[in-house]
């Protein structure tokens, strides 16, 4: 038998008249002009290897991941979206400024090491 998985936290009520809120509706993802991203580099936790991380985007899951999916094919290399950050491998910062600039991305900037 298999279990179906939810993200509520809720098992079972016994309010007859309770309904499940759609959660959705509160994450909405802000106009590009809005967002304000910052390009990192890392190494930790990495191998040593260095990665290029964007914080700050504010948004679903599913914008993030597209917002990803064009930057790794922009930069020609892997990476990955999580935990709202985008990660591509390597040092692309350089790239990943001039492609956020050049999509309305105005308030992005490299910070950090």
């Amino acid at each position: 038998m298999s279990k179906s998985k939810s993200n509520s936290p809720f098992v079972f009520s016994t309010n007859p008249d309770f309904k499940f809120e759609d959660s959705t509706e509160g994450s909405v993802t802000l106009l590009p002009a809005e967002q304000k991203l910052r390009l990192q580099l890392e190494t930790k936790h990495r191998g040593g290897k260095t990665a290029s991380v964007v914080k700050g985007f504010i948004g679903r899951d599913q914008d993030l991941d597209e917002v990803a999916k064009k930057l790794k094919s922009f930069c020609g290399t892997g990476g990955a979206a999580k935990e709202g950050e985008i990660i591509i491998q390597g040092d692309h910062r350089e790239k990943i400024l001039q492609w956020f600039l050049k999509n309305g991305y105005s308030n992005t900037k490299k910070s950090g090491g």
